[in-house]
């Protein structure tokens, strides 16, 4: 079978579910022609669609290999997870999660587009809204993918190759990548005509006409199209849909079922059925009292500096520090192979299962910083600062603490401030290497780790980007490498 048929071929009907719940277990019962030709089945399909986002190849991958590459993560010894390359830029052309993610992510992204290919705009409200649901589906997987195989939009998107962008299936096809702009051309279309097509009737484990524009927002972002990014953070900020959690509750935030949440506006949805136990995405974070997780990758020193500037940052509870007894009975930080133990724990202890999780794609207060980085690089700076200080004391934080234009601590500049505060507040859900490398800056490492002391990653490398993986060159030779490390 050649490049596209050999992981999409059928893919569909990996997908189709009982019903339009993703609490329920999809089926492979049924033949494509019977679902595509039968309206009555379209919502079942369309929530397959959200179940392969759900499966392992993709959702660890995603939230692992977007969060690895970070300095705010220390990784505390080798291991044969090939998420181990993720972490130290030594990237494999034959590395087995890229693999997983690529070929998941295309099987998302036909699924979608299968049912796109057979839904008539304006039939009705209900399939006007699926056919928004599979234009996001599919403006998300596109994203999440260029931003691992494509260099960031900042560095000659008109060149540089990003991903093959696939909107129809063909079984016979076997497509180039496209550059970065023409992907990022794509994700935008996509979404605008999503967010027209939807309203906001799903719960956050679904795609709304918000989520659209939330995701609008961050591309733009990316894209530094900052009055863009601004205009749609700004929408989903002042819609009423969603609130900021409380201070008391913020704790308790990743513990709860995604759809418990009024600051979620989309979430991979996870239910106990579908926890991966060793292979879920907290198991690496983590580990139970009772010994569950692996418990290998902490919190960083770099990380831990920033926030323990202010002990009384309610963010501080979501890292645990980890203590031993040394041979005097004295309690101490417990370390492995020199790397202080703090466990991350915002994959963890969903509904008290300690490696049970929904990872959280698009929350309100990324709105806030979104629109506060954009204001930041068009001159607003007042407006910026206004926005960090509502998450900073949404964190607990209060009087000096807070920033002011007059004031502004030590910090070279407002968008300095921005990006130190979307550090914080946004920690581990695979933002931080993304915005120093989108924004020119390079990521250092001088803390203890399995990386060799101080280790210094150039926004210009080629290693900020992972290899297409060779499989898929092989099966495809219109595939074209990345630059080799």
């Amino acid at each position: 079978m050649n490049h596209i048929s050999k992981y999409i071929a059928g893919l569909l009907l990996l997908s189709v579910a009982t019903s339009c719940s993703l609490k329920k277990e999809p089926y492979s019962a049924l033949k494509d022609d019977a679902i595509l030709k039968d309206e009555t089945k379209w919502p079942a399909a369309t929530a397959g669609n959200y179940a392969l986002l759900k499966e392992e190849n993709f959702t660890r991958n995603y939230f692992q290999m977007g969060e690895f590459p970070s300095d705010d993560v220390s990784l505390s010894g080798a291991t044969t997870d090939p998420l181990f390359y993720s972490y130290t830029y030594g990237h494999l052309t034959n590395q087995g999660n890229a693999l997983q993610i690529w070929r998941m992510g295309y099987k998302a992204i036909n699924g979608a587009n299968k049912l796109l290919a057979v839904m008539t705009e304006g039939k009705s409200a209900a399939v006007d809204q699926m056919i928004g649901e599979n234009l996001f589906i599919r403006a998300f997987v596109h994203f999440g993918l260029v931003r691992t195989f494509g260099r960031p939009y900042t560095q000659s998107p008109e060149t540089n190759l990003g991903i093959p962008v696939i909107t129809k299936f063909d079984i016979t096809a076997l497509p180039k990548r496209n550059t970065v702009k023409e992907v990022y051309g794509q994700i935008v279309a996509d979404l605008k005509k999503g967010k027209d097509l939807m309203d906001n009737s799903n719960s956050n484990s679904y795609a709304t006409k918000a989520a659209a524009q939330a995701l609008l927002a961050r591309v733009y972002l990316y894209m530094e199209r900052n009055d863009s990014a601004r205009i749609y953070a700004d929408s989903v900020i002042n819609a009423g849909n969603f609130t900021l959690t409380s201070t008391s509750d913020m704790p308790g935030y990743y513990t709860k079922s995604n759809e418990n949440n009024r600051e979620t506006i989309f979430a991979i949805h996870h239910t106990l059925q579908d926890d991966r136990t060793w292979s879920s995405i907290g198991s690496m974070y983590y580990m139970s009292p009772g010994g569950m997780g692996y418990g290998e990758m902490y919190a960083s020193q770099s990380y831990l500096d920033l926030l323990h500037k202010h002990p009384e940052d309610i963010r501080n509870k979501f890292v645990q520090a980890v203590y031993t007894t040394d041979a005097n009975g004295n309690k101490v930080l417990a370390t492995r192979n020199g790397v202080p133990k703090w466990y991350i724990l915002k994959y963890s202890n969903q509904d008290n299962v300690p490696t049970l999780s929904s990872p959280v794609v698009l929350r309100l207060a990324e709105m806030y910083l979104i629109r506060a980085e954009a204001n930041a690089k068009l001159g607003n700076n007042d407006a910026a600062i206004a926005d960090v200080n509502i998450i900073r004391k949404r964190a607990g934080l209060s009087g000096n603490a807070l920033f002011t234009l007059p004031d502004l601590q030590g910090y070279a500049s407002v968008l300095d401030i921005v990006l130190d505060e979307r550090r914080l507040e946004l920690a581990f859900e695979t933002h931080r290497a993304f915005d120093l490398f989108r924004n020119n800056r390079n990521l250092y490492r001088n803390y203890p780790g399995v990386q060799t002391n101080p280790q210094t990653v150039k926004y210009t490398d080629a290693s900020v980007v992972h290899f297409i993986p060779q499989q898929e060159i092989l099966l495809d030779p219109n595939l074209v490498q990345n630059p080799l490390q």
